[in-house]
């Protein structure tokens, strides 16, 4: 849906770069960690997830007035993506690698589902959900819910705990639609 909106309005107007760039981050993540463990299920799901992070992450940059700062986000992903990497492979020993990287990708995986939160301020000062994306909040929810319950039946906490932010997170932002979507747009004082 966002992407469609960017492609369509030729614009990234009220659409956020942080969740597309935290979510790619998180997906390479666990496709690491996915490869490590040996499970076919993170690893289909991890790869096809950064593929279509990184398209809309190119196509925001493609129609971003202000190329540099996306620019230099990238680039700052991309140099932890490898700085994480070179510390997995190099500096960790086997037999602790995967809860190493087990930590690294629950970190991510909060701080992906925390990055809406800056906006959460905006919204109940304006009184409006425009700068919120419904479907991205529809697919949170369904996404942290479905990996929950994934980590429950694998019993690994590296997987369950931290998608439940992610739920509670859903949560807030139905309710914050559900009080004022229907509310007129005002624009902040500057």
């Amino acid at each position: 849906s966002d992407l469609r909106q960017i492609v369509a309005t030729k614009s990234v107007e009220n659409i956020q770069f942080l969740p597309f760039l935290t979510t790619d981050a998180n997906n390479l993540s666990w496709l690491g960690y996915g490869c490590l463990k040996g499970d076919g299920t993170l690893i289909t799901v991890n790869a096809i997830g950064a593929a279509l992070q990184t398209l809309y992450i190119l196509v925001y940059l493609y129609y971003s007035p202000a190329k540099r700062p996306v620019l230099l986000k990238v680039l700052l992903l991309l140099a932890v993506v490898f700085t994480g990497y070179g510390y997995f492979t190099i500096l960790v020993d086997t037999g602790t690698r995967l809860t190493h990287l087990g930590l690294f990708c629950s970190v991510f995986t909060i701080t992906m589902y925390l990055s809406p939160l800056a906006d959460l301020a905006k919204v109940i000062r304006s009184k409006s959900t425009r700068c919120l994306s419904f479907p991205l909040t529809v697919t949170t929810f369904v996404a942290s819910s479905s990996w929950t319950l994934y980590g429950l039946q694998l019993h690994d906490p590296y997987i369950m705990v931290p998608n439940v932010p992610g739920i509670i997170t859903s949560l807030v932002r139905f309710w914050l639609f559900r009080r004022y979507q229907d509310k007129p747009y005002s624009p902040l004082p500057a």
